[in-house]
């Protein structure tokens, strides 16, 4: 499967826009479309990690108690259980390609 990332960018006035790209048993790929000013707020997940790349466009990340600059290019990693989110607090727009684990199964 081949996915045009930048053929599913949507941006909202009100918030930021979270677009499944593809769901497989392993992992979930999302694409966040981030206007100027809108976040994610902070947030964890108990048992998932969550790796960030920048597409396009330039975001502060928030992975635990650190707070990180990246750019197009660029991409973090924010481990199950470690609080992470993202600001776009420049004046263009922010597209981010988001992997998430799936939660283990439980017993």
């Amino acid at each position: 499967m081949i996915i045009r990332v930048k053929d599913h960018a949507k941006f909202q006035p009100d918030k930021m826009a979270k677009i499944a790209l593809a769901t497989t048993e392993h992992a979930q790929l999302d694409l966040y479309c981030v206007a100027p000013s809108q976040s994610q707020k902070p947030h964890t997940h108990g048992d998932q990690d969550k790796i960030y790349y920048v597409v396009e466009g330039r975001g502060r990340f928030r992975i635990g108690g650190e707070e990180l600059a990246l750019e197009a290019g660029e991409a973090v990693v924010a481990r199950a259980g470690v609080e992470h989110g993202l600001v776009n607090a420049s004046a263009a727009p922010l597209l981010v390609l988001v992997v998430v684990t799936p939660p283990p199964p439980h017993a």
